[in-house]
C-alpha cells in the first residue's frame, strides 16, 4: 500500500498495491481488485484509515485538532512541528504516538497555553523527553544540548531535597555560576557526554555531605580551618576531585579561608590489550557477518583509530567522505582513510540507516542515531553492544593509540585522530616509543 511508480502494463503512475504472477507491482485495475483506496477527502491514491481517509489526511487532521489554539487553527508556534511530522513516512506510526496521553498532554498544553513553551515549563511535566526532543529538532524551542536538559532537572530535584536554607543557596550559587556555566560553554563547542553531567552531580553530592559533615563539627564553610580540611580526607576518603571543586570556588569566591587542599586522585589508564589480541579482535570484527553491523562499526574505529565511544556516537555523515574510491573519516584533522575492509563495512552501515524502525532516525545525519528526534545513540548502550560482541572499548582504545604513537610521531596521531598532544606523548613514554621531537631541518621545503 505504500508502493508508488508507473504501473508496466497500462503504464499509469499510482498506487502499486497488486501483484504479477512474477512478482511485479501492478496497479489495482490491472490486478482486479476491486475495492478503490482514494480518498473521500482528496482524492488521492493511498493507504486509507477511519473514514476512507488518506493516511497523511488523517494525521493532518489529528495535528489539528490536538494543536488548535482556541481559534480553530494550529497555533503558529507548531507550524515548523506539524511540517516535520507530515514530511516522515510512515504516518500510522505518528497517529499511535498522538495517541498516547502524555504526548497529547505535552503537546496539548504548550498550544493551548496551559503550559509555557519553554524548557523550564516543559520540564516540569513528566515524561518530557521525547517530546522536548522532538520540538528543538523542528526548531519550536530553542536547541539545547541533550546532557544538559536532564542535568538541569536533576539540579532542580536535588537542591530541593536540601533542608539547610544557607547551605541550599551556597549550593545553588556553586552550580549555577560554576558548573552550569562551564557546562554550557562546553557545550557550545562539542555535545556533552553522560560522564561530564554524572561527573558534576558527584560535585554537587559531594559538596552537600562535606557542608554536612562540617556542621556536625559546629562550623560553617567561612570557619573551615585545616585541620577540619585533613579530618574530612581521614574520615572519609575524600580526596577525588568533585569535593576538591567546591572547596577551589569557595576561596576563590572567598567565602572561606585559603587552606590546602590534598592532591586529586589520578586514574590510570586500563591495561592495555595485547597487539595479537586486538588485532585478532579486529579480523574477527571485518569477517564475522553474524554480529550487529554498527557494533562491528564501532569496533573497528575503536581497535583501528583508538576513538572512544562518546566520539563515535557524535560523527555524522559529513564527518565521511566517499568518492568512489577512498572513503574516509573525520575525527581529527586531517580526515583518515579507512582501508579495505573497513570501508565497505562504512559504506553498508551508512546505506543501512535508511531502514532503522525510527523515522526521526532514518532523517538523522548522525552516523549513529538514536530514538529520540535528532539524537545520537547513547555512548553507554554502544558500549553494551561492543562488550556483548567481545570488544573492551577502553581496553582496545588503549591497546590501539599506544601502537600508533610506536608508528608516528605523537603530535601527528593526536591531531589526526583528535587527541590531546600530551596524552599522546605520556603514551610514547609508556609505550617505550623514542619520538621525543620532529626530526632537524627545513620542514617548509
Amino acid at each position: 500500500m505504500r508502493i508508488r511508480g508507473r504501473c508496466p502494463y497500462c503504464d499509469t503512475d499510482r498506487l502499486l498495491p497488486g501483484r504479477h504472477t512474477d512478482g511485479t507491482p501492478i496497479c489495482r485495475d490491472c490486478a482486479g481488485i476491486v475495492r478503490d483506496f482514494f480518498c473521500d477527502r482528496c482524492g488521492f491514491e493511498g493507504l486509507l484509515l477511519g473514514g476512507r481517509l488518506y493516511e497523511h489526511r488523517t494525521l493532518a487532521g489529528t495535528l489539528a485538532r490536538l494543536l488548535d489554539d482556541g481559534t480553530g487553527r494550529i497555533a503558529s508556534n507548531f507550524l515548523p512541528l506539524v511540517k516535520v511530522l507530515l514530511e516522515m513516512d510512515r504516518p500510522k506510526s505518528r497517529l499511535a504516538w498522538l495517541h498516547n496521553p502524555n504526548v497529547v498532554r505535552l503537546l496539548r498544553g504548550p498550544a493551548t497555553g496551559s503550559i509555557p513553551l519553554t524548557h523550564d515549563g516543559l520540564h516540569q511535566e513528566t515524561p518530557w523527553r521525547t517530546v522536548t526532543h522532538l520540538l528543538m529538532d523542528s526548531c519550536v524551542v530553542p536547541r539545547v544540548d541533550r546532557q544538559l536538559l536532564p542535568y538541569q532537572r536533576w539540579l532542580t530535584e536535588r537542591l530541593a531535597t536540601i533542608e539547610e536554607p544557607e547551605h541550599q543557596q551556597l549550593l545553588r550559587r556553586f552550580a549555577i555560576w560554576n558548573q552550569l556555566r562551564r557546562l554550557r560553554a562546553k557545550a557550545e563547542k562539542a555535545p556533552l557526554g553522560r560522564s561530564q553531567t554524572n561527573r558534576t552531580k558527584q560535585e554537587v553530592t559531594q559538596a552537600d555531605a562535606f557542608l554536612a559533615w562540617l556542621a556536625s563539627r559546629g562550623r560553617t564553610i567561612g570557619r573551615c580551618q585545616q585541620a577540619d580540611i585533613d579530618a574530612w580526607r581521614t574520615e572519609s576518603g575524600a580526596t577525588r576531585s568533585p569535593s576538591r571543586s567546591f572547596l577551589r570556588w569557595c576561596m576563590k569566591t572567598g567565602r572561606m579561608p585559603r587552606l590546602a587542599l590534598p592532591p586529586a586522585v589520578i586514574t590510570q589508564d586500563p591495561e592495555p590489550l595485547h597487539q595479537h589480541r586486538r588485532l585478532a579482535m579486529l579480523r574477527r570484527v571485518l569477517n564475522d557477518d553474524s554480529l550487529p553491523l554498527r557494533a562491528r562499526v564501532a569496533a573497528a574505529l575503536v581497535l583501528l583509530y583508538a576513538q572512544p565511544v562518546s566520539r563515535i556516537v557524535r560523527l555524522t555523515i559529513d564527518d565521511i567522505t566517499d568518492d568512489e574510491t577512498t572513503i574516509t573519516v573525520r575525527p581529527g584533522e586531517p580526515p583518515s582513510p579507512l582501508p579495505e575492509p573497513v570501508a565497505d563495512l562504512m559504506r553498508t552501515c551508512i546505506r543501512s540507516r535508511q531502514h532503522l524502525p525510527y523515522a526521526g532516525s532514518r532523517s538523522s545525519q548522525r552516523l549513529f542515531p538514536g530514538r529520540q528526534p535528532g539524537q545520537p545513540m547513547s555512548p553507554v548502550s554502544l558500549q553494551v553492544h561492543l562488550r556483548e560482541i567481545g570488544v573492551p572499548p577502553q581496553r582496545g582504545r588503549t591497546s590501539a593509540i599506544r601502537q600508533l604513537v610506536l608508528q608516528a610521531p605523537a603530535p601527528v596521531i593526536a591531531k589526526a585522530l583528535g587527541h590531546h598532544d600530551k596524552a599522546a606523548t605520556r603514551l610514547v613514554t609508556e609505550a617505550g616509543g623514542t619520538w621525543s621531537r620532529y626530526a632537524l631541518g627545513d620542514h617548509q621545503r
